[in-house]
């Protein structure tokens, strides 16, 4: 009877007692996951002004480290922060008033269906879509005070990354156990995948949110500010996209009277919106790297529900790390 080597089964014993240690690491310390990611985008998009600021013009690390973490603090958390701290005041409103929101609802389907003799919903129908929403809605407010927490963790982790830049990335690579030809297309594809997604979606939203404000504060919308706020997040979703924001919007305004300003703004959303929509997505393509459109909803949808707001641009990566970890397996072993 064969016997297995005693050097493979030492190696076998250390790789399970290694494995079992990560194990009840990554448990206990799941909470920072996120936070790991959000810390690795960000490194990402800093890296280059890192190096420039440090060995071209010379500048202390210590000072440029600070002035990046503040820099992207202000640019890229502050503006989601603002998004988020908009949206979740006035969901919590609407939990609050939860009866309150199933009768608004209820009075604006019945005001239509009235006007236009049509039949839009039955009131068990409206009722289990509000409590649908009441319920995501306190599941999105929970899990974005967590996000709270996982961003004060981003940057701390950010510090040390941004500090060690180029011997963590030396030891990063090194570790894969991969041929040195698959390891160079794991660097670029982890850039373009980070700047794709965590540059190529918010843009997105941007353009869209900023080009239906004007419109929304011209046609006189009460509280424009909010509905901009709403057509930032709806326009980071493919698919749907700003239909989110502008289709609720307009029959709001046809159930208070308001028949022409509704309809100027479903026109101006279906035909400018999202036509800005497409030629932002191809720029961003161009420009960018490409995220496939379901990579991008699906991505969301897990993303907020793990993350909270800030999961619009998490998600996406971890499906197309996901991805990219399944391309690199096809790569490594099933080449001939």
């Amino acid at each position: 009877m064969n016997q297995i080597p005693s050097k493979y089964l030492r190696q076998i014993l250390l790789i399970l007692l290694i494995a079992g240690l990560l194990g009840v690491l990554f448990w206990n310390l799941r909470f920072f996951v996120p936070a790991l990611l959000g810390a690795y985008t960000l490194y990402i998009l800093l890296r280059g002004p890192l190096f420039f600021l440090t060995e071209r013009r010379q500048w202390s690390p210590k000072i440029t480290i600070l002035v990046l973490l503040l820099l992207s603090f202000v640019a890229i958390m502050l503006p989601i922060f603002w998004v988020a701290t908009m949206l979740r005041h006035h969901i919590i409103v609407l939990f609050q008033n939860s009866d309150i929101l199933r009768q608004n609802a209820e009075q604006v389907v019945r005001s239509l269906e009235t006007q236009y003799n049509v039949t839009i919903l039955t009131t068990e129908n409206m009722r289990n879509m509000t409590d649908w929403l009441v319920q995501t809605a306190q599941n999105l407010i929970g899990a974005t005070m967590n996000g709270l927490g996982l961003v004060a963790a981003t940057y701390i982790i950010l510090w040390f990354m941004l500090a060690e830049g180029k011997k963590m990335e030396r030891l990063l690579y090194d570790w894969l156990p991969l041929r040195l030809e698959n390891v160079k297309y794991v660097r670029q594809r982890l850039n373009d995948m980070v700047w794709s997604n965590a540059l190529g979606i918010p843009l997105m939203g941007v353009v869209q949110g900023l080009a239906a404000g004007l419109v929304y504060w011209l046609a006189g919308v009460d509280n424009p500010w909010l509905w901009v706020a709403v057509t930032f997040v709806a326009g980071m979703l493919p698919v749907v996209g700003v239909a989110l924001a502008y289709v609720p919007l307009s029959l709001i305004l046809l159930a208070n009277g308001l028949a022409w300003k509704a309809l100027f703004i479903f026109l101006y959303g279906f035909l400018v919106v999202g036509s800005m929509d497409n030629v932002a997505r191809m720029w961003v393509l161009k420009r960018i790297g490409q995220t496939h459109p379901l990579v991008t909803l699906f991505g969301a949808i897990a993303g907020v529900k793990m993350f909270g707001f800030i999961g619009f641009i998490f998600g996406p990566i971890m499906i197309s790390l996901l991805l990219l970890l399944a391309k690199i397996y096809q790569k490594e072993f099933h080449e001939k």
